[in-house]
Order: structure tokens, then C-alpha cells, then sequence
């Protein structure tokens, strides 16, 4: 898969967003080391503490399929329908993808194509812990 249909993907996850709250729709696209396609969109609450973001959404329902290798994700969030400006993840995002990816793992925005090293330099792990 191309990133160019990986991003339409997650525009099309993005389609499936509970966000009656913020209005701000989010998809994401996340390819597993070998090849399968899981996808996940934001899933607000009146509670915003409990809203959960599309990156989320997608590790967390292809872990507990039993996939914990990914090659790459894309994002895409608008409020309007454009999808043209990058919808960058947050803070809680980067970190879970960091649990289970590399600095060189691929994510895939409507600028281009990024590394999550881009996003989280110095990130939180086991390694940090010792």
C-alpha cells in the first residue's frame, strides 16, 4: 500500500469519528509489520479526560488482535472536511506508538511522510527506566 492510500484510509476512518463534542473528526491508518491494515478514528466523551484519540483507537484494537510490529500510521483530522493541513499526534499517542515502534517507524501526515523520532526525541522508556 502506497502512503498516498494509507492517508486515504485514515481520511476514511476519519469518517467514523464520534466527535460531537470538539467537532474535530480524527482518522488514522496503521500497518502492521506484515501488511494487515487496522484502522481507527476519536471517540469523544462529556468527559474529554476520556476521549480516545484515532492512533489509540488503532494500536490499541490491533494489539489485542495480537499484533504488536507496525511498519507505518497515518493521520488525518480536520473540523471542516479538509484534510490538507496535518493533523500531528499528540503527546499520549506518540508515546503508545513508542512502546511498540522504533525511532525510524513511519507516520504519515498530509506534508509528508515523517519518523516518530521527528515528533518525540527523546521519548519515555524501558531503557529510560535503568
Amino acid at each position: 500500500m502506497s502512503f498516498d492510500e494509507l492517508f486515504e484510509e485514515a481520511v476514511k476512518a476519519s469518517e467514523r469519528s464520534y466527535s460531537k463534542y470538539s467537532g474535530f473528526s480524527v482518522g488514522a491508518a496503521l500497518i502492521t509489520a506484515d501488511g494487515r491494515l487496522y484502522t481507527g478514528c476519536n471517540i469523544e466523551n462529556s468527559s474529554y479526560s476520556l476521549t480516545n484519540c484515532a492512533e489509540r483507537t488503532a494500536v490499541f484494537k490491533a494489539v489485542s488482535d495480537g499484533y504488536t510490529k507496525f511498519s507505518a500510521i497515518a493521520v488525518a483530522g480536520s473540523g471542516s472536511g479538509d484534510f490538507s493541513k496535518p493533523c500531528y499526534p499528540c503527546g499520549a499517542c506518540l508515546q503508545v506508538l513508542s512502546e511498540f515502534c522504533e525511532d525510524d517507524f513511519t507516520v504519515v501526515l498530509s506534508d509528508g511522510v515523517h519518523k516518530l523520532s521527528d515528533f518525540l526525541p527523546m521519548r519515555f522508556s524501558e531503557e529510560s527506566m535503568k
